[in-house]
């Protein structure tokens, strides 16, 4: 991966990338940022991109469910955190659900993948789960326990940070009686 930023510091004039774009050498995946075209597509062309391009960003709530398998949803933009005062990143491609998180709701949760050798954050299983009951009127009730059952079904849950996280998030009250009912019909 190669952004425009990265060539130009090591003293590539835009007008090569662009000839190298034109002759096909190497691939847009987004605005400033390229590929070369003889490697395999990415997997994951729209996160590796966020991760690219928002360095800051952290993939939450649908993004997030997806990523961890607790939700059969597609999404259809990249939903990212961001921290609050923050301006909106500008991209072309792809679609960017941008959210503002402050304090502990920010920076508690996450976990670092790699997609195609990039370094991407995401908030893990428990800390999306607190932050779709704290978005539940926008995301609806059901995709909150969708993904509340799907973890719940999932080995290696850990009660203890779901309620920590949920408690960062200030939805401890409103997620306790889901989990008492989903984890007593276990």
């Amino acid at each position: 991966m190669l952004r425009t930023a990265e060539a130009m510091r090591a003293g590539v004039h835009p007008r090569t990338l662009y000839r190298l774009r034109d002759a096909g050498v190497i691939v847009p995946l987004s605005r400033g940022l390229y590929r070369l075209a003889e490697l395999p597509a990415p997997v994951q062309p729209d996160l590796l991109a966020v991760a690219l391009r928002v360095p800051r960003g952290v993939l939450c709530l649908i993004s997030a469910l997806a990523y961890h398998g607790l939700t059969t949803q597609i999404p259809h933009a990249v939903d990212i955190a961001l921290p609050r005062g923050m301006g909106a990143p500008r991209l072309d491609w792809p679609p960017v659900h941008v959210y503002w998180f402050s304090g502990r709701a920010y920076t508690e949760g996450v976990e670092h993948a790699m997609i195609d050798g990039t370094r991407l954050a995401v908030y893990g299983p428990e800390k999306t789960l607190a932050d779709c009951f704290k978005y539940r009127n926008k995301l609806g009730m059901d995709l909150c326990l969708e993904a509340l059952r799907r973890y719940r079904d999932r080995r290696g849950w850990r009660m203890d940070k779901l309620r920590e996280y949920a408690a960062a998030c200030r939805v401890q009250h409103t997620l306790q009686p889901y989990v008492d009912a989903l984890w007593s019909d276990a």
